[in-house]
């Protein structure tokens, strides 16, 4: 085929990328779908990741709300002052924007931080209350995932033989 040449083991390499890709969009799209955001800290703090990286977790995900409406402002504040950017020349603003939203966001978790420490807060949700062990129907939305990537194993050895 001309100048493009095409290997069984590059073809399977590819495939193993391309299933492995969709796969992992499917279980993080069931994951999040099927869990709430204290479930899946909870469930974190289970499975024994370190107490301040789930701390910033819970922070991140509270956070984003906050960050998307200071990004909405500066947004409408930039259009306001005549900036209109349609073309990649015109994209100066959008990177200013993008500096002064990290630099706002930097001085305020900084602030919110000392004040924590202040209060005496010690990293980590409050976990006195393990809640309710899982319904059987969420075992059964939670190990979709890992059937069907069983099934597509299978049905790929069967038709590779």
């Amino acid at each position: 085929m001309g100048f493009l040449t095409l290997s069984e083991p590059g073809l399977w390499g590819a495939w193993n990328i391309v299933v492995k890709g969709t796969l992992g969009v499917a279980a993080t799209s069931l994951l999040t779908a099927t869990t709430t955001v204290p479930e899946l800290l909870r469930a974190l703090e289970r499975l024994r990741v370190p107490r301040p990286v789930v701390g910033i977790a819970g922070f991140m995900v509270r956070y984003g709300e906050v960050l998307t409406d200071d990004l909405r402002r500066m947004r409408i504040a930039r259009i306001s002052r005549g900036d209109d950017p349609r073309w990649i020349w015109q994209a100066m603003g959008i990177a200013r924007t993008a500096g002064a939203l990290f630099v706002r966001s930097y001085e305020r978790g900084e602030r919110v931080y000392i004040a924590m420490l202040a209060r005496g807060y010690g990293f980590g949700p409050d976990t006195s209350d393990t809640g309710a062990a899982p319904a059987p129907r969420s075992w059964a939305t939670a190990l979709t995932a890992p059937v069907a990537a069983g099934v597509i194993c299978v049905a790929a050895v069967r038709a590779a033989a």
